[in-house]
């Protein structure tokens, strides 16, 4: 038996949506598996809980405008159309009913079947987790089982929003993963490309490396676990429609 990480199960998955807290989340290797999904047909829409206004040392309300065309940039590199920025405020996010609701009314509306979101561990990433990221990612788990619920947030039903149950739930950037997606060569450049996107942000985070000395090795340790060059890892949470193992 191999001792690789299997593939994602991906038989009938057309749309996909990644839940993130800021601008720039996506870019740090998960775009190059969005990549490899839009490039596929699939359709791959974004949901950020911020616009990223308490990233940089300029004023909010200058930044917020900044980061969400650099973000938009990001997306056309990958082929993502649909962005939506809920404007919650950077940096203070609270995993609690407001923004469950918010994944709750946008997984009923876009009808995933996968979500994904980030590693929201306390500790991840080689520290301390930020807290944004641990608050987007509890409001994810519970917004997207909140979706299926018709009597959870019942004014979204009366909206016109009926219930949906995504396949599985998708945990990029976690330690213990338990399934890979292979990406190739363009997927790895395009991912590289998304990342320069973010060039203003990128500027202003002193020492930060080049998005082209950063990517590849994510990428290829992600594929040294699946056995293949390049791979995104995931650890999977079947919500009972995935149909693989997991």
């Amino acid at each position: 038996m191999s001792d690789h990480l299997p593939p994602l199960p991906e038989d009938d998955i057309r749309s996909v949506l990644c839940i993130v807290a800021h601008p720039d989340d996506m870019e740090y290797g998960a775009s190059a598996a969005v990549h490899a999904w839009t490039q596929a047909g699939v359709r791959v829409s974004y949901l950020l809980m911020t616009a990223g206004e308490a990233g940089m040392a300029e004023a909010p309300e200058v930044i917020a405008p900044l980061r969400a065309r650099e973000q938009r940039a990001a997306c056309d590199t990958v082929g993502v159309g649909e962005l939506r920025i809920l404007g919650h405020p950077d940096g203070m996010l609270e995993p609690g009913l407001d923004l469950r609701r918010d994944v709750a009314r946008t997984v009923r509306d876009l009808r995933p079947d996968l979500v994904l979101t980030a590693n929201f561990d306390l500790e991840a990433y080689g520290g301390l987790n930020q807290a944004d990221h641990r608050a987007t990612g509890l409001a994810a788990v519970d917004g997207v089982r909140d979706a299926a619920n018709p009597w959870v947030f019942r004014e979204l039903g009366t909206a016109g929003l009926a219930p949906w149950s995504a396949r599985a739930l998708l945990i990029v950037g976690h330690e213990r993963p338990t399934h890979a997606k292979p990406v190739s060569a363009a997927d790895v450049d395009t991912a590289v490309a998304s990342l320069h996107c973010h060039a203003a942000y990128l500027e202003h985070v002193s020492g930060h490396p080049a998005p082209e000395d950063l990517i590849p090795p994510i990428l290829r340790a992600g594929g040294e676990a699946a056995g293949t060059e390049h791979a995104v890892t995931f650890r999977v949470h079947d919500l009972g429609g995935l149909g693989g193992s997991t």
